[in-house]
């Protein structure tokens, strides 16, 4: 895998580029299927493996950010990174594991208040 921290710059090939926007993808797409996994567990009762879920999808999820903020600082708010299509659907996919990450917490609460 490439190395995150040291990859994205001007020398930045274009493949290397987008296996930098497909650990994004990958990362954020690992985190929403693992906290709907502990959603499950939720409702099946099992609230400690519905914890170690949320806990993993919390590593993946912070795996996608850490691609996120280096992409951010590399743009330094100026351009300079290429903005694409591949590009936008890797942030949608972080924003909306993000979003699902947080209603899946509230609802392993509820469903742990209820039992």
């Amino acid at each position: 895998m490439l190395d995150i921290e040291n990859a994205v710059d001007s020398s930045v090939t274009e493949d290397e580029f987008e296996e930098i926007i497909m650990g994004l993808i990958i990362n954020s797409g690992q985190a929403r299927s693992v906290a709907y996994g502990a959603l499950k567990k939720a409702k099946e009762g099992d609230f400690d493996g519905a914890r170690k879920l949320m806990e993993q999808s919390r590593e993946a999820l912070n795996e996608a950010h850490k691609i996120q903020t280096r992409l951010i600082g590399d743009d330094q708010g100026v351009g300079k990174t290429k903005v694409s299509l591949v590009l936008v659907h890797a942030q949608d996919h972080l924003m909306t594991s993000m979003l699902a990450r947080e209603l899946v917490t509230e609802l392993i609460e509820l469903h742990e208040k209820i039992k």
